[in-house]
């Protein structure tokens, strides 16, 4: 989203995510129906494994990332209209106007901890992600994260389906939007280190998360390792542990390090091997990004709860219209306290509990699914309550022998403008990257028209035309 659909979207514009129109609803229907019956397996495993050699170099680490990550990648691509995609970039930019209020940084500082409040010195955050579930119409946002991963897979996966609904033009314009994604990370990365009045080239960068070789989307961090090497620029990738600060330099290995992409989910910088990153942070001996301060004002959990709040919205003299768009995209939130314990327990079976520093779904759980001894964990602990809202699912197999699969929809996002748009499909209770047949897919965002007309000429009875499998 640009700046200036986000001035719109203050300025009170028409911006509310259940825009009116029967077209606008039966597009989303149609696709839909489009995703449930249409059977194509558009993976090509030769393209990907071509796309995975071409950016990662060595033949080795290609079979390293088909052995230990199989289900990474999707067989099929997942549809939306144009209207559904529309309506997620207006929630991104509602978002950033209520961030952009002084009354919402003054509330969500005053109770976040020290480290949070510390100046990062520019740096606004790399690869933000909202994430979507899409049903019946309908758009929710269900969290959003400050360190989200995959847009380097989702790269590489772009150029490795071809789907039989597009057409040569728009497969094509997929494949250059994938190229473009790399150029625009690079880029965005250069405009980190600019925003943070650093006076010099950027030179070394450090890709830094916890045992990194032992993290599942390992491959990733090799992916950009290789994007940055091939755009001139020095990086390495590194346990926190592993740094160390010397003269006000943090060092990698006797390495000066002068950035830091951030893939810890610690995400205050709290545990013992986060120290001296800890410390370079504060003394603003490097840039970090996405930083303390990101994670504070854009994705603790509690701050859902202030924005499908009315009163609180009100409060905080947040834009009618910008309201309007919130209240219609995120399902009913709450922190849970003790006063209310008997109520969610009563109601429980309606709702999703997550911890509020949570992440890749880990204590999260269905109140259909609680324990009494569960229960009483997450009273104890800082837990939201969240109204379920059911993902979209994607038709799998063949139409003599239907399964399906469910998808989010993750949104990236840089200084509030989308930069990609995938979907994560999965079976089981959260997108959890084990699933045959599931992983990221791509995303075709169809006009509302176009959907229809594929409809009509066959799609919805099992495949799209002949040269579906």
């Amino acid at each position: 989203m640009n700046q200036r659909d986000r001035d719109a979207t203050a300025n009170g514009e028409s911006t509310s995510c259940q825009q009116s129109g029967a077209g606008a609803k039966q597009g989303a229907q149609m696709s839909e129906r489009l995703n449930s019956a249409c059977f194509c397996v558009s993976l090509d495993h030769s393209a990907l494994r071509q796309a995975l050699a071409s950016e990662l170099g060595l033949p080795e680490l290609v079979a390293l990332v088909e052995e230990r990550c199989p289900y990474l990648f999707s067989m099929q691509p997942v549809f939306i209209s144009d209207n559904q995609a529309d309506r997620m970039e207006k929630v991104v930019s509602a978002i950033e106007v209520v961030v952009a209020l002084p009354a919402w940084r003054e509330r969500v500082l005053a109770d976040a901890p020290a480290v949070a409040r510390h100046d990062p010195g520019g740096a606004k955050g790399v690869f933000f992600g909202y994430d979507f579930h899409l049903r019946n119409g309908s758009v929710g946002l269900i969290e959003v994260n400050t360190n989200a991963g995959g847009a380097m897979l989702n790269a590489v996966t772009a150029r490795a389906h071809h789907a039989c609904c597009l057409d040569e033009e728009r497969l094509a314009a997929a494949t250059d939007s994938a190229a473009a994604l790399e150029k625009n990370i690079v880029d965005m990365f250069l405009n980190e280190w600019q925003l943070s009045n650093r006076h010099r080239p950027l030179k070394t960068i450090a890709i830094v998360d916890t045992d990194p070789q032992q993290q599942y989307l390992y491959p990733e961090f090799l992916l950009f390792q290789r994007l940055f090497q091939r755009y001139g620029l020095h990086a390495v990738i590194a346990d926190p542990s592993r740094l160390e600060l010397e003269d006000g330099v943090l060092m990698h290995n006797g390495t000066p390090i002068d950035l830091v992409y951030n893939r810890l989910t610690d995400f205050m910088l709290e545990e013992p091997a986060s120290a001296v990153l800890r410390r370079a942070y504060l003394d603003n001996a490097v840039v970090l990004t996405p930083h303390p301060q990101a994670h504070a004002l854009y994705a603790d959990k509690r701050n859902l709860a202030v924005l499908c709040d009315t009163n609180q919205l009100q409060k905080m003299a947040v834009p009618q219209r910008v309201q309007d768009v919130l209240l219609s995209s995120i399902p009913h939130t709450e922190v849970v306290i003790a006063a209310h314990a008997e109520r969610l327990w009563r109601e429980r079976r309606r709702l999703f509990f997550k911890p509020t520093a949570g992440f890749g779904s880990r204590a999260a759980f269905r109140g259909d699914k609680l324990t009494k001894r569960v229960w009483q964990d997450i009273l104890a602990g800082d837990y939201v309550a969240q109204a379920i809202m059911a993902p979209g699912e994607r038709g799998t197999g063949t139409q003599s022998n239907p399964g399906s699969l469910k998808f989010d929809m993750r949104v990236y996002t840089y200084q509030g403008d989308v930069q990609w748009k995938a979907a994560r499909m999965y079976q089981g209770q959260t997108t959890n990257f084990r699933t045959p047949g599931g992983g990221f897919a791509p995303v075709y965002t169809l006009p509302d028209v176009q959907v229809e007309t594929l409809m009509a000429s066959g799609a919805g009875s099992g495949c799209c035309d002949k040269t579906c499998l």
